[in-house]
């Protein structure tokens, strides 16, 4: 009999791409969708990648911030990929909305996944529910740390990230059943796109590619390509060593400066309006004061050169992701392709 995974929030972008992979390795698919109206947008999107047989994708409505439909989405399944989140740095509502969602999110699907004995549930965290919580920090660390949720400087991102993962294995230490727990944790997530209705980070290739980046700041991307992440997240479902383990998954680290140099040249003449200035500190600092607050949470990364070793996911799960320049280059062509490069996320 087919396995049936279950993907949360299959809408997003990485989730989009779980489904993509899952369904051309043999796999039967159930996604969450927050309403019934997005049925036909995630099979669209899907369809456009891998042939879509009706009966191999499926879908259960369910919302994070609601108790109903996860019982009934997580019924006959084999295993969980958890990556729906919140979006965004900043959720409506505010930090506190935003925790709440994704840690009650986190614990709805497990309370339901434990209770119809799924094997495994892979959640997806985040590099930064790993990392020192001092932007001033550098050098490389791994899984073994944890961000410290209670530090006031952390941006409500963060903390919510590792509050939920937090909150994730201490549920599952307490709840003694079948069900096993791996974590992934990527870093910033390029790629191709499924759908053009919500770019999500791949808005800062788009605004690269269109120009309207008038320079760069001098801030370090950890970039991980989005159908690695996908193979990365299946990789820790069906590996007997996952179990109990988080996988940091981040990609490679490149200034946002060298992710403009490789557009700039690599696309030819469609790269003529990448800007490869870089823009000194104070002035990206004036402008989130003063022109743009949504810059305000970037501001404490200028300069950060804290990396995360992917070494674990390489000897336990076999992963080898691709280059970040083949992500940004296969991200662009993509966007071009699609014809939003020019558009105004």
């Amino acid at each position: 009999m087919t396995e049936l995974v279950l993907v949360t929030g299959g809408s997003g972008y990485v989730a989009g791409w779980c489904i993509v992979e899952l369904l051309k390795r043999g796999y039967d698919v159930r996604t969450t969708v927050r309403s019934a109206g997005r049925v036909d947008d995630v099979r669209a999107a899907v369809s456009g990648v891998v042939d879509v047989d009706p009966g191999r994708l499926t879908f259960a409505v369910a919302d994070l911030t609601a108790d109903d439909g996860w019982d009934e989405a997580a019924k006959g399944v084999d295993y969980v990929l958890h990556v729906a989140s919140p979006l965004g740095l900043s959720a409506s509502g505010g930090e506190e909305m935003l925790i709440a969602s994704a840690r009650g999110g986190a614990l709805r699907v497990l309370r339901a996944a434990t209770a119809a004995n799924v094997r495994r549930v892979v959640m997806t965290s985040a590099a930064n529910a790993a990392s020192p919580s001092s932007y001033a920090t550098e050098g490389v660390t791994d899984e073994e740390l944890w961000t410290d949720p209670d530090d006031p400087t952390l941006i409500p991102y963060r903390r919510s990230k590792t509050l939920a993962e937090r909150a994730a294995w201490d549920f599952m230490r307490e709840q003694g059943g079948v069900t096993e727990l791996a974590t992934v944790l990527p870093g910033a997530v390029f790629g191709p796109v499924l759908t053009t209705a919500n770019l999500g980070s791949v808005g800062i290739v788009q605004r690269m590619i269109s120009g309207r980046m008038r320079g760069v700041p001098r801030i370090g991307l950890e970039i991980v390509d989005v159908r690695d992440l996908a193979d990365v997240h299946i990789r820790a479902m069906t590996s007997p060593a996952a179990a109990g383990e988080r996988f940091l998954a981040t990609g490679d680290f490149r200034w946002m400066r060298e992710m403009a140099e490789v557009l700039h040249s690599g696309l030819g003449d469609q790269g003529r309006k990448v800007r490869t200035r870089q823009l000194p500190d104070f002035v990206v600092r004036l402008a989130a004061r003063y022109l743009d607050p949504s810059l305000r949470e970037i501001t404490p990364a200028l300069g950060r050169r804290n990396r995360h070793s992917i070494e674990k996911a390489k000897r336990v799960l076999g992963w080898e992701p691709r280059s970040p320049e083949q992500t940004v280059l296969d991200c662009a062509r993509d966007l071009l392709e699609k014809g939003v490069a020019g558009q105004v996320p």
